[in-house]
């Protein structure tokens, strides 16, 4: 467990963040653990915890967020901010400590090259998944279908 220095501390990071769009609503996370529940990367990398980044950003650890190696594994699939009760966008609060981490020399220049092209990259294949899916949207409700009448779902 990592002890917490209180004048290492950032009072202001908290509203820096929330001061930007898509994380208004930062401040109302209440650690209910639902975003780390939910969330596919969390699944795969038992040391990610969004609720710990989210944490460790309230209580003013600026350092140790923006030079996290955490801020830079989300998927930025939504799935957490789909399902936070208190409507915490956690995908727009990453997008934001990224930001901040890049503008404040946290990340290496060569590094920022390398994340824009694997975000180009990912945005492709995301943008071919739903054009795939739009145009086999018949055979994916007949397997729906399918499925539920093997199940016995209705």
């Amino acid at each position: 467990m990592e002890t917490i220095v209180l004048n290492k501390l950032d009072p202001n990071f908290k509203y820096e963040i929330a001061a930007q769009p898509g994380a208004e609503r930062f401040k109302l996370c209440f650690s209910c653990g639902t975003c780390t529940a939910t969330c596919p990367v969390a699944e795969i990398d038992e040391n990610y915890n969004p609720r710990r980044i989210i944490r460790q950003a309230l209580l003013g650890m600026r350092h140790q967020v923006l030079s996290s190696r955490s801020i830079w594994l989300c998927a930025q699939c939504y799935a957490c901010s789909v399902r936070c009760p208190q409507g915490v966008n956690f995908r727009d609060i990453i997008s934001v400590l990224r930001h901040m981490a890049v503008k404040e020399g946290y990340v290496p220049p060569e590094t920022v090259k390398d994340i824009e092209e694997i975000d180009v990259l990912s945005q492709r294949i995301r943008h071919e998944l739903i054009r795939y899916y739009f145009e086999q949207r018949d055979k994916f409700e007949q397997l729906k279908q399918f499925i539920e009448a093997e199940l016995g779902v209705r």
